[in-house]
C-alpha cells in the first residue's frame, strides 16, 4: 500500500496551534512537534466508527488495547510487562507533572538535562519542587551526558531525575552504556527516574534501537516511571492518549494518588485511535520512517552548508537542533520568522542560541523552508560584510 507523504494538506483555519500561530503571514511553521501528514488510514477509519456511534460518554481502556500494548512492548523492545503496570493518561505533559508531584515533597530537587523539551523545565515549579539542570555536551556532531557535572549537581534533596530518550531536541538515542551509567548514579543516590520515551517509535538510524530505561536492571525498574504514547509516531497528539508504565506497586500508588482531582480520563476516540495505530499502522509507520530519513538527510546536508549554522547527528525524532551561535544573530527566531520560517526558540529548551526545526512535513514544504533559510543567511552575511 502506498502512502502519499508528499501531499500538501492545508491546515489553515482548522484550529491548528502550529499553523494558526502565523495566521495571515507568509511564514512556514516548522516549530511545534506535530507532523503535517494524515494519520494512518486505519486510525481515520476507527475514528469514523467511533464518531458514527454517536455516544460520547466516559471511557475505559479497551482490553484489546492493553493486550496490544503488552504485545508491542515485548515485540519491539523485549520488555515483558504486566497489564496492571499501565496507567492511562491524556498526555505526556500531564505525566511529567504527575511524576513531579508523586516523588518527594515540597522543596525537594528535581534534576534534568539541558537542552530539554520545555515542560521538563516547568513541571518541577508547578509542584513546588526545585529545578536543577545539568548540561548535555556536544562533541563533534554527537550530544551526550557530562556525567561528572551531573553527579556534582545532585544534592541531599534530589529525589527525581527526568530523562528524555529518544532525546528532544537533540535526536539522540541513548546507548546501553549511557543508560547503565545514568541509572547506576540514580541507584547510588536513591533517585527515582521519570523516562519520557514518547519518540521511541521514531528511530531513524538502522543501527540504533530504543532501550526502555526500566529494562536496564531490576533495581532500575523499581524506581522508574516510563511515559509512552502513540501520539508522535502516528501523528495523534491532539487525541490525548498516553500511558505510564510503573512496575513498583508503591510508586504506582503514589502516581495514581497524585493524579486525583487534576488529571482527566482519556476519551473513547483517543483509545480507538491508539488501538488502530498499534494494530494496523505498521506499513504506514515503515513508510513514514523512510520519508523522515530522507528529510533528515536533506536538513543535515543543507543546514551544514550555511555559514554559521550547524546541526549534529539526528538518530531519532523528526526534529533538528540547529546551533546558530556562530552567526552573531542575537534573536535567531525573529530573524528566521522575518525570512518566512517559524522555528522553536532554543531559549525555551534552556539553550539560547539554538533553534529547533520540525521536518515532519512534505518535502516541498521543507525544501522551501530551507531555501528561505539559505537566502536569509546569505543576505545576512552580505550585509555584515558591508
Amino acid at each position: 500500500m502506498g502512502f502519499d507523504f508528499d501531499k500538501t494538506i492545508d491546515r489553515r483555519h482548522t484550529s491548528s496551534m502550529k499553523w494558526d500561530k502565523y495566521k495571515g503571514k507568509d511564514i512556514l511553521p516548522l516549530w511545534v512537534a506535530d507532523m503535517d501528514f494524515r494519520s494512518p488510514p486505519a486510525v481515520i477509519d476507527a475514528l469514523h466508527d467511533s464518531i458514527d456511534h454517536g455516544v460520547f460518554g466516559y471511557g475505559e481502556p479497551p482490553e484489546a488495547l492493553v493486550d496490544t500494548v503488552l504485545w508491542m512492548l515485548e515485540k519491539d523492545h523485549g520488555w515483558k510487562i504486566e497489564a496492571e503496570w499501565i496507567i492511562w493518561i491524556p498526555g505526556l505533559v500531564a505525566g511529567l507533572n504527575v511524576a513531579c508531584r508523586a516523588i518527594g515533597t515540597s522543596g525537594d530537587d528535581i534534576l534534568t538535562t539541558v537542552p530539554i523539551y520545555p515542560p521538563f523545565l516547568d513541571a518541577p515549579g508547578f509542584s513546588d519542587r526545585n529545578l536543577v539542570t545539568t548540561p548535555l555536551i556536544r562533541e563533534g556532531d554527537h550530544w551526550g551526558f557530562d556525567f561528572d557535572h551531573l553527579k556534582a549537581a545532585i544534592t541531599p534533596r534530589t529525589r527525581l531525575f527526568m530523562l528524555c530518550n529518544p532525546h528532544n531536541p537533540s535526536g539522540r538515542v541513548l546507548t546501553k552504556k549511557e543508560l547503565t551509567t545514568l541509572t547506576d548514579i540514580c541507584e547510588e543516590h536513591d533517585i527515582s527516574i521519570c523516562s519520557d520515551e514518547i519518540h521511541c517509535g521514531l528511530i531513524l538510524d538502522a543501527d540504533k534501537r530504543h532501550i526502555p530505561t526500566a529494562t536496564v536492571s531490576p533495581q532500575t525498574a523499581r524506581r522508574t516511571i516510563t511515559l509512552m504514547a502513540p501520539s508522535k509516531t502516528y501523528n495523534l497528539p491532539g487525541l490525548g492518549c498516553s500511558f505510564a508504565i510503573i512496575s513498583d506497586s508503591p510508586l504506582r500508588q503514589h502516581f495514581r494518588q497524585a493524579m486525583k482531582g487534576i488529571v482527566p480520563s482519556v476519551t473513547i476516540p483517543g483509545y480507538a485511535a491508539a488501538l488502530a495505530a498499534y494494530r494496523q499502522g505498521h506499513q504506514w509507520h515503515t513508510a513514514l520512517l523512510d520519508y523522515l530519513r530522507n528529510n533528515r538527510n536533506t536538513v543535515i546536508a543543507t543546514v551544514n552548508t550555511m555559514d554559521g549554522l550547524s546541526v549534529g547527528r539526528i538518530e531519532a525524532t523528526y526534529l533538528a537542533w540547529i546551533d546558530t551561535r556562530d552567526t552573531g544573530i542575537d534573536d535567531p527566531v525573529t530573524f528566521f520568522e522575518d525570512a518566512g520560517i517559524g522555528l522553536s526558540d532554543g531559549a525555551e529548551f534552556g539553550s539560547p542560541g539554538f533553534v529547533r526545526l520540525n521536518f515532519g512535513c512534505p518535502r516541498s514544504t521543507l525544501n522551501e523552508a530551507l531555501k528561505r533559510m539559505k537566502e536569509a543567511m546569505e543576505g545576512y552575511r552580505h550585509e555584515s560584510k558591508r
